[in-house]
């Protein structure tokens, strides 16, 4: 299975923030073929550690999706929804979507018709101010009764619908929803079928609901503590923080949350060097990682956040598809340093 495949295999599984079960399960079947075991902790994340006790170093890739939340159900059958993740609304736009009930129901996200000059419809009133959360909603067919019966209540997750998870190729590039952070579990698997059982002082988590504060690298890591937390992440192309979409990977020396210290940013660019990499520097305004929200909260020493370079972070997202073995190598060696 190439990089490619095995990214289309994770991008069709549905996994918004704490309802990741079916790309934990496929992580675990693809590990267990290849006879390495892992487990999952009370909060979801899957772990592999070879080792005992605390582990002084973590790699991290989190298995969920940006989504929607169910907020209230109308009369009428429709969804009122938010975001569940960093979702702006005009990311996704209008199209079909899975609504995860006690089993998955078709529904539409929805913004209403613009043939009208009504001053209470979205057509009129984005004119003069963006489209909100508050003017979307979710079209079921059926009724409040029905939804209601089906499992369908607040909380209920929302996601993009199964023949939206197609990839497409453009020449070298990939592009897809959700490769934040699928594309980075595809390098995740492959560091772990190379350096599992070699590094047994290093636990690899895939960890749970990041899109939503990294909860689940935050409580693996208060937990047992490391030393230092490389999470595997986007490169976002922004304007502050530009990078070339190639196969090289990004490093973010800080973001919201956190600093990388300058030593290790002097070890990856050595590192760079000696791997033949030109690896891309990112000092990124906004965004958080596994890595840095830990080390925020005094639960790492050393985060390292390594990304493949993004364009469109967040909703129709496109890499190189050369950048998720690349990502992989120089984490290998990374740990051969740390």
């Amino acid at each position: 299975m190439t990089s490619v495949e095995l990214l289309q295999s994770l991008t069709r599984l549905f996994g918004p923030p704490g309802e990741e079960i079916a790309v934990r399960n496929f992580l675990a079947e693809y590990l267990s073929a290849r006879g390495i075991s892992g487990h999952t902790d009370a909060k979801g994340n899957f772990i592999v550690h070879s080792g005992s006790g605390s582990p002084r170093v973590v790699v991290t890739a989190h298995m969920d999706e940006i989504a929607m939340i169910v907020r209230r159900v109308e009369p009428d059958g429709r969804l009122r929804v938010g975001p569940l993740g960093g979702l702006p609304v005009w990311k996704t736009g209008e199209g079909p979507v899975a609504i995860l009930a006690d089993e998955p129901l078709p529904g539409v996200l929805s913004f209403g018709s613009i043939h009208t000059e009504s001053f209470v419809s979205n057509a009129v009133k984005m004119r003069s101010n963006p489209l909100t959360w508050e003017d979307a909603f979710v079209l079921t067919g059926i009724s409040a009764e029905q939804l209601k019966a089906s499992g369908v209540r607040p909380g209920t997750r929302v996601v993009l619908a199964g023949s939206r998870r197609d990839l497409v190729r453009l020449g070298p590039l990939v592009g897809g929803y959700f490769l934040d952070d699928r594309a980075d579990l595809v390098s995740w698997l492959l560091l772990v079928e190379e350096c599992a059982v070699r590094y047994p002082d290093v636990a690899f988590v895939a960890t749970t609901a990041e899109e939503v504060g990294g909860e689940g690298a935050l409580y693996y890591l208060h937990a047992h503590r490391p030393e230092v937390c490389i999470a595997l992440e986007l490169g976002p192309n922004v304007p502050d923080a530009p990078v070339v979409l190639n196969d090289q990977p990004t490093v973010w020396v800080n973001d919201s949350y956190a600093a990388s210290s300058a030593a290790d940013v002097r070890l990856l660019a050595a590192l760079g060097s000696r791997l033949g990499l030109e690896l891309q520097f990112q000092a990124l305004s906004r965004g958080g990682s596994d890595a840095s929200c830990a080390a925020s909260r005094g639960l790492c020493a050393r985060p390292i956040t390594l990304g493949l370079p993004m364009e469109n972070s967040h909703g129709f997202e496109v890499v190189h598809h050369g950048a998720m073995a690349n990502l992989a190598r120089l984490t290998a060696a990374l740990l051969d340093e740390v």
